[in-house]
């Protein structure tokens, strides 16, 4: 398959990027919504992004095959140079490499605009994207036992840091 191009996302791209994330809500616990998103409710998060808090597509020969972004870990001020990373893949693309190129680019944005911390928040099943947030040399920060609660079973989340 040949690399896919990671881009800044822009307002036309969302349909694509709620297509692909609403997805893993209906069928996966690697996000913990429960209810689909409204393109409102992603033209609002995508309006909370900016040049510190990015959101990047992967494209393919034209096609948005995953995304990424960095959001603030928390509201409050002493955490702003602290970011939680989400990486999303279309599943009909997974394990072709496109989630570590999203993954690759966040961090280096990261860098480029002067956070120091990054946080991967993942479900304790998802083991792919475990490991895929060890291979960039995330390691364990925290085992949150039984705080989600999705597909009538109670979930883990284990909390992945890179120091930057």
């Amino acid at each position: 398959m040949p690399p896919c191009t990671i881009r800044p996302a822009t307002p036309a791209d969302l349909a694509a990027i709620n297509a692909i994330y609403n997805h893993y809500v209906r069928h996966s616990t690697c996000t913990y919504d429960t209810e689909p998103t409204t393109p409102e409710e992603r033209e609002a998060w995508f309006a909370a992004h900016g040049p510190k808090h990015p959101v990047t597509i992967a494209d393919l020969d034209g096609a948005v095959v995953g995304w990424g972004a960095l959001s603030p870990f928390r509201r409050h001020s002493a955490y702003e140079h602290t970011v939680e990373d989400s990486v999303y893949v279309r599943p009909d693309f997974l394990r072709r490499g496109i989630g570590a190129t999203i993954l690759a680019d966040l961090i280096a944005r990261a860098r480029q605009v002067g956070h120091h911390t990054i946080l991967g928040v993942i479900d304790a099943d998802q083991g792919p994207s475990i490991a895929l947030h060890e291979r960039f040399g995330f390691r364990p920060a925290s085992h949150l036992r039984e705080v989600g609660h999705k597909f009538s079973r109670w979930l883990d989340v284990v909390h992945m840091q890179l120091i930057l």
